[in-house]
Parts: structure tokens; C-alpha cells; sequence
């Protein structure tokens, strides 16, 4: 299996908007989870589906501190 995480700008959006859908974080955006939350579910398992997917490209980008790729994408408060 390729781990490699391939490059795609329409699902860097598509991340900048994503939610999480369920816990105590409910609600807040995938990439303004804490980090050690997300090494949580990286060393638990993510779970299936998009939002696993979703989640491991948080931890890889969290863990690599490349957090502020998506400052510009970010809609204004």
C-alpha cells in the first residue's frame, strides 16, 4: 500500500471547510483540532471513509507544522 498522500488542491478546500462530525470536538474544523488529538486517532486508527482520509492529511500536515498552507484559505471571521 502507498501511503504517499497525493497533492490535490480542490481537496485542500474542501479540508479548510471540514468538521468534525462527532465528540468532544463536534463541530470544529478538522484542521483547528488540537494536535495531540489527531496523533490520538493516528495511533488509535482513524476511522473509515472520508472522514479517516480527512483526518490522516490533518496529521500528516499538523505533525509536518505546515498549518499555515491554509491560512489564505480560510474564509474571513
Amino acid at each position: 500500500m502507498n501511503d504517499a498522500l497525493p497533492f490535490d488542491s480542490a481537496l485542500l478546500l474542501k479540508l479548510v471547510a471540514y468538521r468534525m462530525p462527532f465528540g468532544k470536538y463536534a463541530n470544529r474544523l478538522l484542521i483547528d483540532l488540537p494536535e495531540p488529538y489527531v496523533v490520538w486517532f493516528a495511533n488509535k486508527g482513524f476511522p473509515e471513509g472520508e472522514l479517516g482520509r480527512m483526518l490522516r492529511i490533518v496529521h500528516e500536515i499538523k505533525i509536518n507544522g505546515l498549518e499555515y498552507l491554509f491560512t489564505p484559505l480560510r474564509s474571513p471571521s
